[in-house]
């Protein structure tokens, strides 16, 4: 005898299992259960990612590290949706800002350095940060500069927290309170 599951998994009609009452009724039901919970816990995986969009300025004051950048009038403008983020950097004073664009789903993007450097870069979500590498070429030829960027919101979503880490240095830190 041929094994029902053979069957199931077919999705032929099987007088036998066709002849159980109810058996095709609950197997759409038990299919569209299983459709629905996948549904489900990917809006809940993707709910639990905080959200970054609007419109941030830089808070030299509360950052640490920045170095020469504590005179820049910073404005980052965030726009997010489930599969990407896009921030549009303005400096007061500077005709054109930057754009960098960072797939979520860990896909490599090429983006520029705020030194205007090509940069591979990475996104991952690691709980409710978004970290991301920056590769691209070093000082010397032939190496390359890896640098690692994580972006987190504090509890009450009105501050978001930049740190950049390269090596051993010490993290530079920059704080943006939302506008």
């Amino acid at each position: 005898m041929a094994s029902p599951i053979r069957f199931v998994l077919s999705g032929k009609a099987n007088k036998i299992l066709d002849s159980i009452p109810g058996y095709r009724v609950q197997n759409h039901c038990m299919t569209n259960l299983a459709i629905c919970a996948a549904i489900l816990a990917f809006s809940l995986a993707a709910a639990d990612h905080p959200d970054f969009s609007g419109t941030w300025q830089f808070v030299p004051a509360k950052s640490k590290n920045i170095g020469m950048m504590a005179e820049m009038k910073l404005t980052a403008i965030i726009q997010q949706s489930p599969t990407e983020i896009t921030i549009r950097n303005n400096n007061a004073g500077q005709p054109q800002g930057s754009e960098t664009r960072f797939d979520l789903s860990g896909v490599p993007v090429k983006n520029e350095t705020p030194m205007g450097d090509k940069a591979e870069t990475v996104t991952k979500w690691d709980g409710d940060k978004l970290v991301t590498t920056w590769t691209s070429p070093g000082a010397v030829a032939g190496t390359q500069t890896i640098r690692t960027e994580t972006r987190s919101l504090s509890p009450d979503k009105r501050t978001m927290i930049v740190e950049s880490a390269r090596g051993k240095s010490a993290p530079m830190v920059m704080v943006y309170e939302r506008k």
